[in-house]
């Protein structure tokens, strides 16, 4: 029988990690009662308020909430402390490495402007790097839900601030609203500027989505990719092309993509051979963090321990880590899965 190792020990990425939804709910809490900001019962209660995105009134209210959590950073010191307590709990986690996501623009209206609020979320993420020793990068990620010409604006800015830890451009928001190919430029311009092509897709929407980042946007990885376990033709093309989806099982459930850990289609992709790499999206909302996922790829789908390092290797090869980085990386894995 297989060892079971504990999994917050196991040296991993982080690849899928939004910055207001990394936020702890007791800070949350606290902010919220610094600057006078009601809180819903959903966020207030410390529990992960229950959501159901897969229609639009849905997806519309876990929109709000997040909305609400966001309005109540907006200080420095704000961010600061999100940042700090992002990486912290990663660390507990066992990662080693974390990419996480930011809209700047919607913080810009409380920072001084949008160049302001990404140099202040670009300063939170080196300091932070350095005194907890975890390497953290930025993924500058535009809305589908806004102009074309905005994420131009976005991308261009991304490029610009490339050296100072931004290393990829996604694009986030509800997938059934704004076509990917109306971003294509956008794209092109980060692509062309060395930052990672890292869309969402194949999650509330299924295969074509997918397709369209890989087609319209030359996606290195995708965000959930989920949904491409529907279509055997795509799944061959992900695998032969080495994309990796960034798979995020408690929010699918959460969600309501699928009605439990159980349907999220793990061993799809495993059997077909698609790199994956776990993440925890929203873990305020969501109610669990990075191990809880491979916990779940365990619990639900019966991974073991020599298939968990594998995942956690996976989740190493897609970042944007540094060579001798991911080395060091893997080789702690190793050791994990040798004691």
């Amino acid at each position: 029988m297989d060892r079971v190792r504990d999994v917050r020990t196991l040296p991993k990425a982080h690849l899928h990690l939004h910055f207001t939804g990394s936020m702890r709910p007791g800070t949350l809490r606290e902010l919220a009662d610094k600057y006078g900001v009601h809180l819903p019962e959903a966020l207030g209660s410390g529990r992960p308020p229950r959501l159901r995105a897969t229609d639009e009134r849905g997806w519309f209210r876990f929109q709000r909430l997040y909305d609400i959590a966001r309005s109540c950073l907006r200080a420095p010191e704000d961010i600061q402390r999100l940042v700090r307590e992002a990486a912290e709990e990663d660390v507990r986690d066992g990662s080693r490495w974390l990419e996480i996501q930011v809209d700047p623009t919607s913080y810009a209206p409380r920072l001084g402007g949008l160049i302001p609020a990404l140099e202040i979320i670009l300063d939170a993420v080196e300091t932070t790097a350095r005194e907890t020793g975890l390497g953290m990068r930025v993924l500058v990620a535009a809305n589908r839900m806004k102009h074309p010409l905005d994420a131009r604006t976005l991308a261009r800015l991304a490029v610009r601030y490339r050296d100072r830890g931004i290393v990829g451009f996604g694009l986030s928001n509800d997938e059934r609203r704004g076509l990917a190919r109306d971003f294509d430029r956008a794209f092109a311009i980060a692509r062309e500027g060395g930052l990672l092509s890292v869309p969402h897709g194949g999650e509330l929407s299924g295969p074509a989505s997918v397709r369209d980042c890989l087609d319209d946007l030359r996606a290195a990885r995708i965000g959930h990719g989920v949904r491409a376990a529907e279509d055997p033709r795509l799944l061959e093309r992900l695998a032969e092309a080495r994309v990796t989806c960034e798979v995020c099982p408690a929010s699918n459930v959460a969600l309501g993509v699928y009605e439990t850990p159980a349907d999220v289609p793990l061993r799809t992709l495993w059997r077909a051979g698609v790199p994956m790499a776990l993440g925890a999206d929203d873990p305020l909302l969501f109610g669990s963090r990075l191990a809880a996922q491979y916990e779940i790829a365990r619990e639900h789908h019966g991974f073991t321990d020599a298939e968990l390092a594998e995942l956690a290797r996976q989740s190493v090869r897609a970042s944007a880590a540094p060579v001798d980085v991911r080395e060091k990386i893997l080789v702690g894995i190793d050791e994990w899965l040798s004691v």
